[in-house]
């Protein structure tokens, strides 16, 4: 039986971590603050500050290599904790609390009890099947759902129409790819799911359109409807293909080779 989700929350030590997922404890952290000097302003590392480190010969190599790290840390956006033992931080910053996953090491930042990084991702979790382009999409569309479901629909539709040419369908028109996927063995009720978001029927919505009507349940049916799309036409047979795999060779050739009479009677 599948585990309940345990969603974020600043009042537990364990819950499903807004980065990765993994349901694990999570350490919490208090914010102090220090007065930069008079004129200062933060700073943030870029391509030409890596080129000076890398390029100058006076910096140790431990040296260099921990300061390469911390370009890197800082090139990706993420928050990080670094150590800085001894040093006094008189401001204590209220409403502000960092969480770190055990698992991922990952920093989540939370101002009073809500979580603001990362942006907490709403409905069902991609299909890992799905193509590394789609899903950054689908991923997208998640983390902006609760603020945006109109933008949130407006990529997922993209997401269809480009699920449709991953499958090898033109990607011009949704109505005609889905229906010809459907005479290729998908269900006929994935035709129905995009008739009740309104995906098709509506001159006025196309892949990658913002609808004024959309909403947060339109854009919750069409992450499901993606996900059922690849787990048809794409899950499924991988999975058929690994236990035929598996198959002893004089089984399959036995496979093969009635097969080969059924279509020469045909």
């Amino acid at each position: 039986m599948p585990r309940e989700p345990s969603p974020p929350s600043i009042t537990e030590t364990a819950f499903d971590c807004p980065h990765c997922g993994a349901y694990t404890t999570q350490y919490w952290f208090e914010v102090y603050a220090n007065a930069r000097d008079k004129n200062a302003t933060p700073h943030i590392p870029d391509g030409n500050t890596r080129k000076r480190i890398t390029e100058e010969k006076d910096i140790p190599d431990e040296a260099k290599r921990n300061l390469l790290e911390w370009c890197d840390k800082m090139d990706s956006g993420l928050i990080y904790l670094e150590r800085n033992d001894g040093k006094y931080a008189p401001r204590n910053v209220d409403n502000l609390n960092l969480s770190q996953c055990y698992n991922c090491d990952k920093v989540a930042v939370w101002v009073k009890g809500n979580l603001i990084h990362p942006n907490q991702k709403l409905g069902v979790p991609p299909n890992t099947d799905l193509p590394d382009h789609i899903i950054r999409d689908y991923e997208e569309a998640r983390g902006i759902l609760g603020d945006s479901p109109r933008g949130a629909a407006a990529l997922l539709r993209l997401g269809v129409q480009k699920l449709c040419v991953h499958l090898g369908e033109k990607g011009k028109n949704i109505d005609d790819d889905i229906a010809s996927l459907v005479s290729k063995g998908l269900n006929p009720l994935v035709q129905k799911s995009l008739d009740i978001v309104r995906v098709i029927g509506n001159e006025a919505v196309h892949p990658g359109v913002i609808d004024l009507y959309d909403d947060r349940d339109t854009a919750s049916q069409l992450l499901i409807l993606i996900n059922s799309i690849a787990d048809q036409m794409i899950s499924h047979p991988k999975k058929v293909e690994e236990l035929y795999g598996k198959l002893p060779e004089n089984k399959r050739e036995a496979i093969e080779k009635r097969n080969s009479k059924v279509k020469q009677s045909e």
